[in-house]
């Protein structure tokens, strides 16, 4: 199964990262629609999309104003189904689609998060609430022979109730928008910090982590030193747009 980071920021793009998307190409699934949504036409294989969004911020739901785009340039794609929790769906439709905003909709359906979903190949998706102003949801994914766990925007720490959710996951991606030291800030707008981060993968024992939601402020990803967070958690790697994971 391969995994692509299509964007890896937030909150705004920058001239290195865009804002969040992941994409299961040969399965058609995408987790949010920032602005790196665009590039899905690049790799995706299948028909239909299905976009999962953890929640209604702009950094995450921005890319679907892109979706004439993305239908133009992939020609076979034939259906768009945007899931998400309800409300986060009305203010979708009813906010980023508003008439005075973006007059001429694109073509996609909108469809209530269900507590457990059957994938095509098999694998199960499910959802569980995370702490963020609003509210969010992060994302699991189990195969008979591997798993896959999302989680952005909310506030790390290894005694959170999400850690049970993505217990024993192999791939993780998890945000990191803060480097250590910045907790007062991280509380105040509902991210996390590394140490915290690296933390939950060890609690969860997870098989891999790759950060992500990396703070478009940074001047480079020296600013998040990986050698003393791998001291913690050693498979920690950095995401970066495009980056391509085989799990």
């Amino acid at each position: 199964m391969k995994l692509i980071l299509l964007g890896t920021t937030g909150y705004h793009p920058n001239d290195r990262r865009q804002t969040a998307c992941l994409l299961l190409p040969e399965l058609g699934v995408a987790f949010d629609a920032g602005s790196s949504l665009y590039r899905a036409s690049d790799y995706l294989a299948t028909s239909r999309l299905d976009i999962f969004l953890t929640h209604a911020h702009l950094d995450h739901t921005f890319g679907l104003t892109f979706l004439h785009d993305l239908r133009a340039q992939a020609p076979a794609l034939q259906q768009v189904v945007v899931h998400g929790e309800p409300d986060k769906l009305e203010a979708v439709e009813q906010r980023l689609f508003s008439e005075l905003l973006f007059p001429t909709p694109p073509p996609f359906d909108l469809q209530p998060l269900a507590p457990h979903i059957e994938l095509s190949d098999g694998g199960v998706l499910t959802h569980f609430p995370l702490r963020h102003p609003g509210g969010s949801v992060g994302y699991r994914i189990d195969w008979p022979h591997r798993s896959l766990a999302y989680v952005t925007d909310t506030v790390a720490a290894s005694d959170a109730p999400y850690v049970e959710k993505i217990a024993g996951v192999d791939l993780l991606v998890h945000e990191c928008y803060f480097a250590d030291g910045m907790e007062e800030q991280a509380e105040l707008t509902g991210h996390s910090c590394l140490t915290p981060v690296v933390q939950v993968a060890a609690r969860a024992g997870a098989g891999r982590l790759v950060l992500v939601h990396i703070n478009p402020l940074l001047r480079s990803d020296a600013e998040l030193p990986l050698g003393d967070a791998r001291k913690i958690f050693p498979a920690t790697d950095m995401g970066v747009d495009r980056m391509e994971i085989e799990f």
